[in-house]
């Protein structure tokens, strides 16, 4: 498929989240290749989720395309990632040498430019490209404030709009230890 081809798609999900009272005018599809491997539309109204956005929608039914072998949480505990593991990318800040490929090789089209929430699950991920049809301000305009959102984030935490602090690490510290120490962990 072209990528006009792939935008209408997008938009047409978008469309379609509109008309049945599912949630917020965004749609996304997620492509390999030029072929749509997932779709997904927004539906927070529908789901009372307020992260059922297009692309996080998406996100997880690309993952469950192509993990079909993945357990529900419903299923069980699992001891072993279904994952591959792949080097980081020549030149990555990284830490990590290998991390697991996710949706490394696809990209994502999506009806409006993704909010800071999708955008990070974009990267988390491993999306390659991200193409969008309304930008932050058309967003904005039609009552989606998601660039607000993007400026409160380069704030420090004491200047942000809402109470954001550090309480207990100690608490924490034995999950952390347990990751760090973790013989066979698989990084994602």
């Amino acid at each position: 498929m072209t990528p006009d081809e792939l935008m209408t798609e997008a938009c047409r999900l978008a469309e379609e989240s509109v008309e049945n009272g599912w949630g917020g005018p965004f749609g996304a599809v997620i492509v390999r290749d030029g072929q749509i491997v997932a779709r997904g539309q927004n539906r927070v109204l529908l789901t009372g989720d307020v992260t059922a956005h297009a692309e996080i929608e998406t996100i997880r039914k690309a993952c469950a395309v192509l993990n079909p072998e993945a357990p529900s949480i419903s299923v069980g505990r699992v001891n072993e990632s279904l994952l591959e593991l792949v080097p980081r990318p020549p030149g990555s800040p990284d830490k990590v040498p290998m991390r697991a490929k996710m949706l490394m090789g696809h990209e994502i089209y999506i009806s409006g430019a993704p909010c800071p929430m999708c955008m990070s699950a974009i990267y988390w991920a491993r999306i390659e490209a991200v193409y969008f049809a309304n930008d932050l301000a058309e967003t904005s305009r039609i009552g989606f404030d998601d660039e607000f959102q993007y400026e409160d984030f380069a704030r420090p935490y004491e200047q942000r709009s809402i109470t954001i602090r550090q309480l207990r690490p100690d608490l924490a510290a034995p999950a952390y230890e347990a990751w760090d120490n973790r013989p066979n962990k698989h990084p994602y």
